[in-house]
């Protein structure tokens, strides 16, 4: 079956990144409808390849690889190579957006720095995604994702109060550098449209880490203080946490007081009504180890599933804490369809998490799955660049691919 165009159809993207930051930015404008050709090196190919296991069953694909990848071609190039700098120049004659998340002027010395670029090819949007981007004092350090949410403050708000600083358990600087990175190349396509000028956006993890301490790093502008590690509890509403049931544990997330008193009226606990301590959401915030020893008795007295089907029917904010079985396992996510499975390269069927931007007109697209290392080498070069079997072949004598 056809699949529509996607909103980017038409654009190419010439892919220079690796492990997860940048690949989160390009395939998601893969899923957008935009060709991307990811470059990679001869015989290693993308670090990620190697972060296994686990591998998917019956590849040589891990499954990191296979989570950011799909909607690429993959093309081999030893860029220290002369002949495989023009080979990318050939490239970026047709392409309208580069993405590389090479160390600060790492690409300068093969001649593809954005200064280099620029005049060359001036409506190329060109994004850098590095830790600490393009300026200041830390912009020639490499970044990580532990270490950016350890600089940008996200691990001290995160863990017990008593306990550790404890980074999140998903790699969320990676993930949000990207992402921030895919919405700077659309608003800058939407300028080129305006002005037929390119540009190149500058992408630092920490700067990205920063912007989304949003209501923490509201907390501490407004106040001077630094916020405290709070478990699964919330800064600023209360009750807002975890809660162990009668077999289990509950989130509870009570975000007004006209939802508290109707969870006050519907348990049994209308008597707190009266409580000044209890009767704003400020007060419960202020005394929110009482409000966590008073209610930890009530939430015991059922079972987890009691408790969802109870606080649903009151319209109170609640839910399971799901493993990842249970996540994928549960119904709402199938019918919002957020797994699929795809054709690989080796001839296995893989499975992997669905983009999960809705569009109506134009959903995103799944044509290529993610690619075993240089599988479309060939298609690209002869078919884009017009290049020979004999040409193609004089270059893998080189080892240029």
């Amino acid at each position: 079956m056809s699949q529509p165009p996607g909103p980017l159809s038409g654009l190419r993207v010439l892919d220079l990144t690796r492990v997860l930051a940048g690949p989160t930015c390009t395939q998601m404008l893969g899923d957008l409808g935009a060709e991307v050709i990811k470059i990679e090196r001869p015989e290693a190919g993308d670090d990620t390849r190697g972060f296994a296991p686990p591998f998917w069953p019956e590849t040589k694909e891990s499954a990191y690889f296979l989570g950011v990848n799909r909607n690429k071609k993959s093309v081999t190039l030893d860029m220290a190579k002369p002949e495989a700098q023009a080979i990318i120049h050939r490239l970026l004659e047709t392409t309208d957006i580069l993405v590389e998340n090479f160390k600060v002027g790492a690409l300068a010395k093969y001649g593809l720095g954005w200064d280099q670029l620029k005049a060359k090819y001036p409506r190329l949007i060109y994004c850098s995604i590095t830790g600490f981007g393009q300026t200041g004092p830390y912009a020639p350090r490499p970044g990580y994702d532990a270490l950016i949410q350890a600089m940008g403050g996200v691990m001290s708000l995160t863990g017990e109060p008593n306990g550790s600083p404890q980074k999140v358990g998903i790699p969320v600087a990676d993930l949000f550098a990207g992402l921030y990175g895919c919405i700077g190349i659309l608003a800058a396509l939407n300028h080129r449209t305006a002005t037929g000028q390119g540009q190149q956006i500058d992408i630092g993890m920490l700067d990205t880490h920063v912007a989304w301490l949003a209501n923490q790093g509201m907390n501490y502008l407004s106040t001077g203080e630094n916020p405290p590690r709070l478990g699964n509890q919330h800064p600023n509403i209360s009750p807002y946490q975890e809660f162990p049931t009668k077999d289990g544990y509950i989130i509870l997330a009570v975000g007004n007081d006209p939802t508290f008193e109707r969870f006050c009226k519907a348990f049994g606990q209308e008597h707190l009504l009266a409580d000044e301590r209890f009767s704003t959401n400020p007060k419960r915030v202020a005394n929110r180890d009482l409000v966590t020893a008073t209610l930890t008795p009530v939430m015991k007295t059922r079972t987890t599933t009691e408790w969802v089907e109870a606080l649903e029917a009151q319209k109170i904010g609640c839910g399971p804490i799901n493993t990842l079985a249970d996540v994928f396992a549960d119904p709402h996510v199938q019918a919002r369809e957020m797994t699929l499975e795809m054709q690989h390269g080796s001839g296995a069927t893989v499975k992997v998490i669905a983009n999960p931007v809705k569009l109506s007109a134009t959903p995103p697209t799944y044509r290529i799955a993610p690619p075993v290392l240089g599988e479309h080498t060939d298609e690209v070069l002869s078919g884009l660049l017009g290049m020979s079997a004999e040409e193609i072949a004089a270059l893998r004598a080189k080892a240029i691919l």
